[in-house]
């Protein structure tokens, strides 16, 4: 039985590296998630920056998230710290 619940779980996360997760959930991103449950609900960010402060050792994460047609007109910006979400922007473009 625990081999076919691993089996359904290796499937549903190789299908959404693949096919990509659901762009119409990015609206439903809020602060506080983790990175493992962004990356889950809506795939791989479209373009990716970190910043760190001289020698701190907190990394800030930008993962920017381009219009698809599950999100049309809008860019999504987050921001990640230690982790987990600290900003979420949502920007109509024309």
């Amino acid at each position: 039985m625990h081999r076919l619940a691993y089996l359904a779980l290796l499937t549903a996360l190789v299908t959404t590296s693949l096919f990509g997760a659901d762009a119409s959930e990015r609206k439903f991103i809020r602060v506080g998630m983790s990175e493992g449950e962004v990356l889950m609900k809506i795939g791989k960010p479209d373009s990716e920056s970190s910043v760190t402060g001289g020698g701190a050792t907190v990394e800030v994460k930008k993962w920017i998230y381009l219009p698809t047609p599950a999100d049309q007109q809008t860019i999504t910006t987050l921001t990640i710290g230690n982790g987990k979400v600290i900003n979420v922007e949502r920007q109509v473009t024309r």
